[in-house]
């Protein structure tokens, strides 16, 4: 599996990525809960929801900064 591009979350509305951000933490208990009770599940998938989530959160914020720069000026 690759991993996502972050052109497809630069097109997503900001209500979106709140509610995707929302989901991928969810992801990441749920992963975190697997291991911690010795499910099966996918190591990569860790790497994966980590890295998705800090795309999210990038561009999250890039938005509440250009926000608040625009406001001021």
């Amino acid at each position: 599996m690759s991993l996502p591009k972050i052109t497809a979350i630069r097109e997503m509305s900001d209500p979106e990525i709140s509610i995707a951000i929302v989901a991928v933490k969810r992801e990441l208990f749920d992963l975190r809960l697997k291991k911690a009770t010795r499910q099966p599940f996918k190591p990569s998938e860790f790497g994966s929801a980590k890295h998705r989530l800090g795309q999210l959160m990038t561009i999250e914020n890039q938005r509440k900064i250009a926000l608040a720069s625009g406001g001021q000026d």
